[in-house]
């Protein structure tokens, strides 16, 4: 720059000046309470009011938590300690937290096997959780049904080995004959698996239990325990089904669309507790005399059938809300039905589908505190019935209640979250 307009400018920078924080009221919680609190005089007044309320509450809850007695023997013995202060008597969850988690009846020294299993839980169903996991863990995922079912029932091990046996030979049926067609290979897989485990069942009694575990009838199984089982395997079971009732329904066949739209509308027709009574005593009149059919069993094979129906709507919607070009694309490739729906249909629409498909799922687990009026001990039937029962603890409610409360808040928030993580993870559209 010349000397004549350097003089004439009004100011030359010559060197920069370094960068400076943004003023208080700009960054930090105070930039956030601002434009989120106090953005105006209408959201001022609700935020002072919120906080009004929530003051109150605490004040009042806090002193009743923290104040609690947490040892002693009965509730008069509570009360005995508080001395007419107002406060909780959490000693019923130090005396009973046993019968909370795992029911009035089962074994005390068994109480590390559905520990056990719950931990495996997590492991194995990380490789499906989470893809960044090494696809050969997927074995420890389908290891642990029947892993799990030997923990927690007990007896030898031969039954869930040739269970494995027939899953796994069902699956190379299935892959022999599948060039025969989807359906023919589903029929060979079925009548294979169906044979080994008949064959298994038949020789479980004859072969010497090499390792077996004292075996635990349904009947003794309850708690959140129970909650947890029921949960779990119903939600793993209606998914696969559901994605099948779903792509029924949109078949072209008649036959199989008509039973699809059946079976879903006269489920979701239908009260949960309703199957659940049909489950318990109305199933029974239809099975031959003597048959010893297993409650458990009965309730996961109705909780499913409700779920199904749900899920097989929330992924209809997904299949929906597709382009009509994603089944041009797919046909232009070449592609067949069961390819274009495991390559390019079904993962769009399932990815559409996981707030719809989790909703299910929180709502399903929390119903199965409904299995409590069929006379089933779980969680909610421990505290109405044995519990409550009892001449030391009648009248406790708060402690007993929030504390199934806080079982069920953990496990839903838990799969909220992990849902809105995978959403994350698999946006691929830019906003």
């Amino acid at each position: 720059m010349s000397d004549t307009h350097a003089q004439s400018a009004a100011f030359v920078r010559e060197s920069f000046i370094p960068q400076s924080p943004p003023p208080a009221r700009e960054r930090g919680i105070l930039k956030w309470g601002r434009e989120n609190l106090f953005s105006n005089w209408f959201y001022t007044l609700l935020t002072l009011v919120s906080l009004y309320v929530v003051f109150s509450l605490l004040s009042g809850f806090l002193p009743w938590l923290f104040s609690g007695v947490w040892n002693a023997g009965s509730l008069s013995e509570c009360r005995e300690i508080l001395q007419g202060v107002d406060a909780g008597c959490f000693a019923v969850l130090t005396e009973r937290w046993n019968q909370l988690l795992f029911g009035f009846s089962y074994p005390t020294e068994a109480y590390w096997r559905p520990t056990l299993a719950f931990i495996l839980l997590f492991v194995c169903a990380a490789p499906v959780l989470f893809s960044g996991l090494p696809r050969k863990l997927l074995i420890l995922t389908l290891l642990y049904p029947f892993a799990a079912y030997w923990l927690l029932w007990g007896g030898t091990i031969v039954v869930p080995l040739m269970a494995l046996l027939g899953v796994v030979l069902g699956y190379v049926a299935f892959g022999a004959t599948v060039s025969r067609g989807f359906a023919t290979a589903l029929v060979a897989a079925l009548v294979v698996a169906g044979i080994v485990w008949w064959v298994g069942i038949a020789v479980a009694g004859a072969v010497p239990d090499f390792v077996a575990l004292m075996p635990v009838p349904s009947r003794d199984m309850g708690g959140f325990m129970l909650n947890m089982m029921l949960g779990t395997v119903c939600v793993s079971l209606s998914l696969p089904f559901g994605i099948l009732l779903a792509l029924g329904r949109q078949s072209r066949l008649p036959i199989i669309k008509i039973a699809c739209v059946a079976f879903i509308e006269f489920i979701r027709g239908v009260p949960l507790i309703t199957l659940l009574f049909v489950a318990n005593v109305v199933l029974a009149y239809f099975l031959p005399p003597g048959t010893n059919f297993d409650l458990i069993l009965r309730v996961i094979i109705m909780i499913t059938m409700f779920a199904s129906a749900y899920i097989a709507e929330v992924i209809r919607g997904g299949l929906a809300a597709l382009p009509r070009g994603q089944y041009e694309a797919a046909d232009a490739l070449g592609l067949d039905y069961g390819q274009a729906m495991r390559l390019i249909i079904l993962p769009q629409a399932l990815k559409i589908s996981i707030p719809g498909i989790v909703n299910v799922a929180v709502g399903l687990f929390k119903d199965t505190t409904l299995v409590s009026i069929i006379s089933m001990f779980d969680v909610v039937g421990m505290i109405r019935g044995p519990i409550l029962a009892s001449t030391d603890w009648n009248g406790v409610y708060w402690e007993l209640y929030g504390a199934a409360a806080l079982l069920f808040f953990v496990v839903c928030y838990t799969i909220s979250q992990y849902s809105q993580w995978l959403e994350r993870k698999l946006a691929t559209d830019h906003r």
